[in-house]
């Protein structure tokens, strides 16, 4: 599991929830009524002590019933405002602090939806599910009554030892001597309760994930009977998680048990003290009740504190952990403005077009020349397009470069209606220039994943792009829509090297079907739609990739999916993600295996399919099988990081050693090499 806990010591409780400020300034106003609302209430409390006062030294003392049935209303009424006051504070701040909940989990949301591919590999989800509901749900909270009551309670406290003093100072000294030891033993058990709390908050994600992980691999989990397992795994989280809980709770109880006997030990000593000045004449009868209730009345105020501290460490740690995941750096380039992210699943933004790089005009896409598989039986075989890597390294019997000749339309007629089989400029198409790619959190001095990798595929061309297991084919294809950052060289599309394209643009350009196929808990509809095009798109995107079989679902293309699409089976899965892809019309394609868990007749008719969507785009194509090469019209093998050669199937069937060995799926290599061809 990647290590997303905190460093051993977190900012200071006051440091890191000031940097809830931006959230909570929308709500000041609210927040400040409730405070000013709950230290009325509050102070109420204190003036019930004046009124017992009274009705000692007064009605009582004089024998007056009707003064006593008078004092005894006042208390009522005191009592009724307070609790009205109490409930008014409430509704003040529940609605504003629910909107603050909301956007700052919708923030959240959206900042982890623009972080680079390589922060989610190195964070486990129940991590950033843990600060999107609990630790939000804990803030929430302190916003709500610890922010509120240390103040109160605070001025609460002030309050009461003025009136105290007032009545009697000496009686009031006397309460004052706990304060000291008070202090000090808050501070220590800050310090202590803050690395347990962040303990809790982190066993909770790493708690969170094992039960996410548990629910999506329900079937390998029951497929290798491993139930026990996970569920002993399950048990050994919990285990420590009780054992961190039962830690905090053992350090409150102490909190508590201390300031709640300190200022106890005080009150008897002023009792005694009091009832000795009363017994001499020195105090009334009605001051010392009076001292007395205003002391018990700050009992809850102080014994109240080790229960506020706690929440606004938890809410500190919470603050900090919510900060981690949105202070991490977005992608280079993401914009701060996204127009479609309050559109509905399956609605798609508009791409502005690419444009032609500077110097150069439009130039239409040629029709795309036809593969091997494509041709008649008899034809005669096409020039070969073969280039090599670095367009030096390797060279092939009878192969010459392209010349670059102007496209031209031409027809029966002599007017313009079909392009010539002319290539199209160098600089149209996709071009790796240079490329290398090292992983971010690679150790340093490590080899790069990707070296110097030079390849062009051209305007309307299909490239299929071979190598063996691990070899970074997927790691290549996902640099062409910026999942991952290059480390050095370039990638251009049409000329415009894609580091200087906003994301939004690069993306509508670009589509992708990966090689393990994700669906959401959407319809069949919204899911494909999420690759771009229009409703009237979406039965040609599923014609194409021969998924028939949605219109036989209960609800056809409304049918709910449910989680992952695992209602669905790995080939319709695969299907449908390849509509996704295709649904928008793309200008640039990149398909990963793309039909590897389809059958040998849907492979075939998919195919077929696609050779057509093939020929109005440019594409990039992982292939791992010949019948997958076979939709290409040249082939890129990769190895060793490297492109070493690139032809045609033909060609580097003939001329490639490693090539024929992973296509025919011999158990030795002819060159003797091992497995990752080095």
């Amino acid at each position: 599991m990647p290590d997303t806990h905190a460093a051993t010591k977190d900012p200071s409780a006051t440091r890191s929830l000031l940097r809830l400020w931006p959230y909570v300034r929308p709500v000041r106003t609210r927040l400040a009524s409730a405070a000013f609302v709950a230290i009325v209430a509050s102070c109420l409390g204190l003036v019930i002590p004046l009124v017992l006062k009274w009705i000692v030294d007064g009605p009582v003392a004089d024998h007056d019933p009707g003064g006593v049935w008078l004092g005894a209303l006042y208390l009522l009424l005191l009592g009724v405002a307070e609790a009205a006051l109490f409930g008014f504070r409430r509704w003040l701040v529940a609605r504003p602090l629910a909107s603050v909940e909301a956007d700052m989990r919708a923030d959240l949301y959206r900042h982890v939806q623009r972080l680079p591919v390589s922060f989610h590999d190195r964070w486990a989800s129940g991590q950033l599910l843990s600060r999107g509901t609990t630790d939000l749900m804990l803030l929430r909270m302190f916003l709500a009554f610890p922010l509120t009551f240390l103040v109160v309670n605070g001025v609460t406290i002030l309050a009461g030892f003025a009136i105290l003093l007032s009545q009697q100072w000496s009686l009031g000294l006397v309460l004052l001597v706990p304060v000291l030891p008070l202090v000090v033993l808050c501070s220590v058990f800050e310090t202590r309760y803050s690395l347990v709390a962040r303990r809790a908050q982190d066993q909770v994600g790493d708690l969170t994930t094992v039960v996410e992980e548990s629910v999506l691999g329900i079937r390998i989990i029951k497929g290798f009977g491993q139930h026990r397992s996970q569920a002993l795994a399950f048990r050994e989280l919990s285990r420590r998680l009780r054992g961190t809980e039962l830690a905090k709770a053992r350090l409150l109880a102490g909190l508590w048990g201390l300031i709640t006997t300190i200022p106890e030990l005080a009150i008897g000593a002023a009792l005694v003290l009091g009832t000795v000045q009363v017994a001499d004449g020195e105090l009334s009868a009605g001051t010392l009740v009076a001292f007395l209730s205003t002391a018990l009345a700050l009992r809850w105020p102080v014994e109240s504190i080790g229960f506020l501290l706690a929440m606004s460490q938890e809410s500190a740690t919470a603050t900090v952990r919510f900060f981690e995941a949105m202070d991490a750096e977005e992608e280079a380039g993401a914009s701060t403005t996204h127009p479609s992210e309050d559109l509905p699943l399956g609605v798609p933004q508009e791409a502005p077009p690419l444009e032609p790089a500077r110097g150069s005009a439009p130039s239409p896409v040629p029709e795309r020349p036809a593969s091997s598989a494509d041709r008649a039986p008899g034809a005669p075989t096409p020039d070969p397009r073969s280039s090599i890597a670095g367009e030096a390294a390797f060279a092939l019997p009878g192969t010459e470069r392209p010349t670059q000749d102007e496209l031209t339309l031409t027809d029966t007629d002599g007017g313009p209606d079909r392009l010539t089989t002319q290539p199209p400029p160098d600089h149209l198409g996709i071009r790796f220039e240079e490329v290398m790619f090292r992983y971010p959190d690679a150790a340093p001095g490590t080899s790069p994943v990707l070296s110097r990798i030079h390849l062009h595929i051209r305007a309307g061309e299909t490239m299929a792009l071979v190598g063996g297991t691990g070899s970074g084919k997927t790691t290549l294809t996902a640099l062409v829509p910026r999942l991952h950052e290059v480390s050095g060289g370039r990638i251009t599309l049409d000329g415009e090297d894609i580091a200087l394209m906003p994301r939004e643009r690069l993306r509508g350009l670009v589509s992708v079907a990966f090689e393990e196929p994700t669906l959401f808990s959407a319809s069949v509809g919204d899911n494909v739609l999420m690759g771009g095009g229009s409703p009237d798109d979406l039965e040609r995107a599923l014609d194409i990739a021969q998924a028939q079989f949605v219109r036989r679902l209960p609800q056809g293309v409304d049918t709910q999916v449910g989680e992952q699409g695992l209602s669905l089976s790995g080939g319709q899965r695969q299907r449908l993600a390849l509509a996704r892809a295709v649904v928008g019309r793309p200008r640039f394609l990149i398909l990963d295996d793309p039909l590897s868990a389809l059958d040998v007749h849907t492979e075939a008719l998919v195919e077929a399919a696609l050779r057509r969507v093939l020929r109005d785009t440019t594409a990039l194509v992982v292939a791992h099988r010949p019948s997958t090469v076979m939709l290409a019209d040249r082939v890129a093998l990769l190895s060793g990081g490297r492109i070493t050669a690139v032809g045609t199937h033909q060609e580097l069937l003939r001329g490639n050693a490693e090539y024929a060995w992973l296509m025919s799926g011999a158990e030795e290599r002819h060159d003797g090499k091992g497995e990752d061809g080095r």
